[in-house]
């Protein structure tokens, strides 16, 4: 127990940067952390570093690992599956494909194009933005175990439930016949070396990193100013835990926004601090993440808009039944 707490503390909270930082800002920069700009700027370079330093080793972690699922074997094992199973698989195969939405539809279209249930390919779809591997490191190292714990198993109950409802409804006609006319055939891949792995997940990180750290830069920003420049009792009187509406307007306010989970992780530990409810919080992140207007606008372009609408609808109502689940029980979390 010792142990895995010093593990928690120096590896994912990064007690030690937390310090660092500190010092940096007292002594190097003249600023007093009682002071807002002193927090501030303190809260905005720790978690940079902090997120920056997990994102490129989970994902290096991560990448290594999906290199042994590229599409042709992923399809191959979700084609040796049918019902439930497939949507469960395909929830946590989406798992280690650290994308973001917009860059999981066009998997959604490989897949779909060869031959997989459009179930099977949506469950996909809702879990690969919503809940990687990284994410759980990294909601451990800001908040705890068991919330991070509790947020991947609703993401995939999420993903697999939806799958299987858009399955059931058999709406194979509300997807563009364009996708199915493209027919892909996955070969056989030629199996990679270790080398060729280790260079996969080099490629993978430097990749990421340039697609995500603007979003991480500006979340982060976001974050900064919200903990320490809006007033407490401004950001509870819209959406404390208390407030019934708290729930629908952070996953409206999501909505709009493009980001994946690391640029919004900040801005809901900031909101939290506030005294914003945990499922508001989430509901915020889980809003940005699967239903952002960017990816809604993609997916318009391969399904027509009664499934859109369904897959909106099935998401957005899953969403906000999770965030009131979150803040009914968030005693249980603490």
């Amino acid at each position: 127990m010792v142990i895995f707490q010093w593990i928690n503390n120096q590896m994912l909270k990064m007690n030690w940067l937390f310090e660092l930082v500190e010092s940096l800002v007292v002594k190097v920069f003249g600023l007093s952390m009682d002071t807002r700009l002193g927090a501030s700027i303190h809260f905005f370079i720790y978690d940079v570093i902090k997120i920056f330093i997990l994102l490129s080793a989970l994902i290096f972690m991560i990448s290594y690992v999906q290199s042994f699922f590229p599409p042709e074997r992923t399809k191959r094992i979700l084609g040796n599956f049918n019902g439930i199973t497939a949507n469960i698989l395909a929830a946590l195969l989406g798992t280690i494909t650290p994308f973001c939405s917009c860059s999981s539809i066009p998997l959604f279209i490989g897949f779909t194009s060869a031959g997989l249930p459009i179930g099977t390919t949506f469950s996909f779809l809702i879990s690969s933005p919503l809940v990687d591997l990284a994410s759980v490191i990294l909601l451990a190292g800001i908040f705890n175990w068991k919330i991070a714990i509790a947020y991947v198993i609703v993401g995939l109950v999420l993903a697999v439930i939806g799958g299987t409802v858009i399955g059931h409804l058999k709406l194979e006609s509300h997807v563009e016949s364009f996708v199915f006319q493209n027919n892909l055939e996955m070969g056989e891949e030629d199996p990679l070396s270790i080398k060729e792995r280790l260079e996969f997940a080099k490629d993978q990180v430097l990749d990421i990193i340039r697609k995500v750290w603007l979003y991480v830069l500006i979340g982060v920003g976001i974050g900064a100013a919200i903990h320490n420049y809006i007033p407490e009792t401004f950001i509870t009187s819209i959406l404390g835990a208390d407030k019934w509406w708290s729930v629908l307007v952070a996953t409206i306010v999501g909505i709009p926004m493009y980001a994946d989970i690391f640029g919004t992780l900040p801005i809901a530990e900031a909101l939290i601090a506030k005294g914003v409810g945990l499922g508001t919080a989430l509901a915020f992140m889980m809003g940005v993440t699967a239903l952002s207007l960017p990816s809604l606008v993609m997916l318009s372009k391969v399904v027509k808009p009664k499934l859109l609408a369904i897959f909106f609808g099935i998401v957005a109502a899953g969403i906000i039944l999770i965030g009131y689940s979150f803040n009914a029980f968030s005693y249980l979390f603490i």
